[in-house]
């Protein structure tokens, strides 16, 4: 017979289930047997237990189990009979009335949309570039000599400047009281790296050790302390000892100690070189996916299934628990986190996939066999052993379904940027580096 559909509201639809009575509890009696031969009962051994017993205490469950498992089988025929593709899973609901020896059911589910891409050419977006300079490498060779500093102690007449390490002991007041985070004993902190706010380390930079000092500061109305945001405090700071710092000079023996393989200078400068590259690579090419699908999904016209959005709302919700748990919070599984938090990203994510999912399905843009090659190749070049990089990839379905989604994103990204108007902007180093 076939299927009637009722569309209800967009991709809303809606069709009538019907199972019969006397399936039901065929199955159930079934079930039922089945279940009899393994069940325990006290005063009764193992397979004697009656029938009438394993009905009275399993019956109402074994039927739930039944009507449910045929609901699913007949509203999956039906959704195939119909070509329906159901996005989701169905509200079921059983009707009121229904014809002697049958059970009616209704449901309501959704189904995919039809999705319509516009005219990419009518598109503008910005394409960047960079390039990494003498300069980039200079400022990296600098935070690499940071991290392998050491420090001495100054002399007791020596104040505190810029670079040094100073052991301070201090206590801030607002009207008169220490507020929360105000007071620390034997804090250490870089002077003039930004790690206090600039008034601070002014009031700091100068002072011997065993010198105090008290002196007002006024917290920025942005600053990440609600509780004390556009307030002014007055402050109690004693120096206990300031440390200088030593950097160590670059030569042979500094590449050496970082592991170069040829122990130079320039081989160290290279070895910089191909990571500032490779790290240039990904950022500018996060950069321009963003744009290209942001081009994409404004030119596409198309319903979004509500089912979908909520379905990825909730795993947002998870990964958010999952966070917060790794972080080290306790109950992190019960943390109340609504939904609704991530309802709008989840709408673009569920948005954005269906959309790509067209363009790659009209335009044959799969990934190919050496397409993921390469891509796991590139991957493998940033780690010490390659060979065994490229082999834990290939082994693995989960990874390697990662890979090509990435390698899917790639093509979409190369297409749309094929065909919709480029603006190319060239980036400083920096200013690609500090873009979150």
């Amino acid at each position: 017979m076939a299927v009637t559909v009722e569309t209800l509201e967009k991709l809303e639809r809606r069709i009538i289930l019907t199972l019969a009575a006397a399936d039901i509890n065929s199955e159930v009696e079934t079930r039922l047997k089945k279940l009899a031969r393994t069940v325990k009962a006290d005063g009764f051994r193992p397979g004697k237990v009656p029938m009438s017993f394993v009905a009275q205490r399993y019956g109402a469950s074994v039927q739930y189990e039944v009507v449910n498992d045929q609901l699913g089988e007949a509203f999956s025929a039906a959704a195939n009979e119909a070509k329906l593709r159901v996005a989701g899973m169905p509200r079921i609901a059983q009707k009121d009335e229904s014809a002697e020896g049958q059970l009616s059911f209704e449901a309501t589910f959704e189904v995919y949309p039809e999705v319509k891409i516009g005219d990419l050419s009518a598109a503008e977006v910005e394409r960047v570039s960079s390039d990494v300079t003498e300069e980039a490498i200079d400022k990296t060779v600098e935070i690499l000599r940071k991290q392998r500093r050491s420090f001495a102690q100054r002399g007791a007449a020596d104040a505190a400047q810029d670079g040094d390490r100073v052991t301070i002991d201090f206590e801030g007041k607002i009207d008169g009281e220490t507020f929360p985070g105000g007071k620390a004993e034997a804090f250490q902190f870089l002077l003039g790296e930004g790690q206090m706010l600039e008034a601070f380390e002014k009031a700091v930079r100068g002072m011997k050790a065993g010198e105090s000092k008290t002196f007002p500061l006024a917290f920025p109305e942005d600053y990440h302390g609600k509780d004390v945001a556009g307030k002014e405090a007055d402050f109690l700071v004693t120096v206990k000892k300031i440390e200088a710092q030593h950097l160590p000079e670059v030569n042979d023996a500094f590449a050496k100690g970082l592991g170069v393989k040829d122990a130079t200078i320039e081989a160290l400068r290279a070895d910089i070189r191909k990571n500032l590259e490779r790290e240039v690579k990904f950022r500018v090419l996060a950069r321009n996916k963003a744009a290209a699908m942001d081009a994409l999904v404004a030119t596409a016209e198309l319903d979004v299934p509500k089912a979908l959005v909520e379905g990825e709302a909730e795993r947002m919700v998870a990964a958010a628990r999952e966070d917060l748990k790794k972080r080290g919070m306790k109950d992190a599984d019960k943390a109340p986190i609504p939904t609704e938090m991530f309802s709008a990203q989840a709408e673009r994510r569920v948005r954005l996939g269906l959309v790509v999912a067209e363009l790659v399905k009209a335009n044959n843009l799969q990934a190919k066999p050496e397409q993921l090659q390469a891509h796991i190749e590139e991957i493998s070049q940033s780690y010490e052993k390659p060979a065994e990089v490229v082999r834990w990839y290939l082994s693995d379905r989960q990874r390697m379904a990662e890979v090509e989604a990435v390698v899917i994103e790639n093509n979409v990204t190369e297409f749309v940027l094929a065909k919709v108007k480029l603006t190319d902007k060239a980036l400083g180093f920096d200013e690609l580096m500090a873009a979150a």
